[in-house]
């Protein structure tokens, strides 16, 4: 559990010092006053990216030359340095030259009102929704999404700039490798999921609802590369691999994308979310840290309640909202804060 927080430079934050609850805390305030980003900066320390942005330079505070993020648990001091192009790493006050000691510390649970893109939005989402479930479950997995992505880089340059396929076939390997790596762990975690997710679903307001998920891949890496070699001279572009699988999201055997209603997509992508928390525990032993950025204003009161009452009993979780005037007293456990003014003030209960 997070003890203490420090950030500095961080989105639209000079400074801020935020001492959450070990158990459930809320932060109110009205739009634009940066709940958000108190949230994204406790998942950034914890696991260097952003829900988002692409990359950490879209966090630094506009006219500053870079931000920092501490986090303190009872155990370990998390600090994290950040200005563009380098990044610094410290645990416990002990430079890091890896991030594998640094990312076993604290596990998140992002939910925010844009989980909904997951489900009715373009792969990209669905992919990035289960890279970040990945890399908490399996420790090696960010070492070859890393290795896969610098390889399709330097492969889409090649082919874009139309050199010889020679030079091109030299970086298959690495993709190839790499590549089938994360396949097999997509697959295994998503197989993993699905269970969760049913559960989830049918809690949160599904109840009778038959929810599929699996993960689509053009199958062994190496024969698709071959078979994609014309797409890939008119295209100019690396066709098939991991950076153009899917998820298939599916309500009662129909495309959740293309078929759900709004009420039915927010409840299958809140599902989504509350299954990578109990994979998280029931894989690891671990209970995650919650970040709830938001997600009560589109769903209506049952639901909201639902979430509320499904969320782990033991788990820390810090939830941002504009008001509780619809929250019931016996949900109502835990410290409130108000955000005004880019000052966090604890309110009397």
């Amino acid at each position: 559990m997070i003890e203490a927080l420090s950030i500095h430079d961080f989105r639209c934050f000079e400074s801020l010092k935020f001492r959450p609850s070990s158990g459930v805390s809320f932060i109110i305030g009205a739009n634009a006053q940066g709940k958000t980003s108190i949230l994204e900066a406790i998942c950034v320390g914890a696991r260097l990216q952003s829900p988002r942005a692409i990359g950490l330079y879209e966090v630094v505070r506009i006219g500053q030359p870079g931000m920092a993020v501490d986090l303190w648990t009872a155990e370990n001091h998390l600090h994290l340095r950040y200005e563009p192009p380098k990044r610094r790493l410290a645990l416990n006050s002990s430079e890091q030259s890896g991030t594998a000691e640094y990312l076993t510390q604290i596990r998140i649970a992002w939910f925010s009102n844009d989980d909904i893109e997951i489900v009715r939005g373009s792969g990209s989402r669905r992919r990035r929704y289960l890279d970040f479930v990945c890399c908490q479950i399996e420790p090696i997995y960010l070492k070859y999404l890393r290795a896969y992505e610098r390889a399709l880089r330097a492969r889409n340059a090649l082919l874009k700039d139309g050199k010889p396929r020679r030079e091109i076939e030299a970086f298959d390997p690495l993709v190839i490798e790499n590549g089938n790596a994360i396949t097999a762990i997509r697959g295994r975690v998503c197989s993993l999921l699905v269970p969760f997710v049913q559960i989830a679903a049918d809690e949160i307001g599904a109840s009778g609802e038959l929810v599929e998920m699996s993960y689509e891949s053009k199958g062994e890496l190496q024969a698709a590369l071959a078979a994609s070699v014309a797409d890939e001279c008119r295209l100019r572009q690396t066709t098939v691999g991991p950076h153009r699988d899917d998820i298939l999201l599916a309500l009662n055997h129909k495309s959740a994308a293309r078929f759900a209603s709004e009420g039915q997509q927010r409840t299958l992508a809140l599902a989504l979310k509350l299954a990578q928390t109990r994979l998280i525990m029931d894989q690891l032993g671990v209970v995650p840290v919650l970040l709830v950025d938001d997600v009560f204003g589109e769903l209506d009161v049952a639901r909201r309640k639902n979430l509320l009452r499904g969320l782990p009993s033991d788990a820390q979780c810090l939830i941002t909202t504009t008001h509780l005037d619809w929250m019931d007293d016996d949900l109502l456990q835990g410290p409130v804060f108000q955000l005004q003014q880019a000052t966090l003030t604890e309110l009397e209960r």
